[in-house]
């Protein structure tokens, strides 16, 4: 029976340590493509908090598929050792998982509302700006038919705007266009400027995008708290087999 046992354990064990290396390729592979790509939204959210957030994942998805290995090759070795220090090492990476997600969920929201106001108003330069930066943005107001962070009013404060459109309260992105193609022109300027509710897009891009993505966002999380699960089975297991090998 002690056999029986043990030979499920083991197998457990590399199904769970399996999980956890695909899991951690999968991290790694995400934060490498955010550091990669050359105009996405790291040029809009030039944040420490996203660098922050990206080498964080890209730790984690380093350390998960070490730990897969290490947690398999200790079951096939059966070296209490090395087990030990796969517990040591999944609980200390739990541990970092559970305190971000609770920073995260603490703080995350203020400082991502914040930080992207300065940004846009600090870095953004008009419509007809060529930095990224600007580019960006305006393909965002304009696909998806917004403006700004919460609204209009967020370009009141914005220098470099304000000095090349002097007239312009707001950009003409942010007005109400015939298509969600960047090239095409406001349908009625001169009413967007009036802030007439039927030409200009008083929805801030924050909401909007965070509607649209909800039900991503909530296939992430299911993914994240999956991932935890593995990690808490492959600890349990990790301590059967250490106890099981004398």
């Amino acid at each position: 029976i002690k056999m029986t046992v043990l030979s499920l354990m083991k197998y457990l064990m590399f199904v769970f340590n399996g999980l956890v290396f695909v899991a951690g390729i999968t991290l790694l592979c995400v934060g490498i493509w955010v550091i990669a790509d050359p105009e996405g939204v790291r040029n809009v959210i030039s944040s420490p908090y996203l660098s922050a957030g990206v080498f964080l994942v890209i730790f984690v998805g380093v350390a998960l598929s070490f730990l897969g290995f290490l947690g398999c090759y200790g079951a096939i070795a059966r070296n209490r050792k090395v087990l030990l220090l796969f517990f040591l090492l999944i609980l200390l990476v739990f541990t970092v998982e559970i305190v971000a997600a609770i920073l995260i969920h603490i703080h995350g929201q203020k400082i991502q509302d914040d930080f992207l106001l300065i940004q846009l108003k600090q870095n953004y330069q008009g419509d007809n700006s060529s930095d990224v930066f600007s580019r960006t943005w305006n393909t965002l107001m304009i696909m998806f038919a917004c403006c700004g962070i919460s609204g209009p009013d967020d370009f009141q404060e914005c220098s470099s705007f304000r000095e090349k459109q002097p007239d312009d309260l707001w950009p003409h992105a942010c007005c109400t266009h015939a298509s969600f193609k960047k090239k095409t022109q406001p349908l009625d300027l001169k009413h967007c400027k009036q802030r007439d509710p039927t030409f200009i897009n008083s929805q801030g891009c924050f909401s909007t995008i965070a509607r649209i993505l909800k039900k991503y966002v909530s296939i992430t999380e299911g993914c994240c708290f999956g991932v935890i699960a593995i990690e808490v089975f492959a600890m349990f297991f990790s301590c059967c087999l250490y106890r099981y090998f004398d």
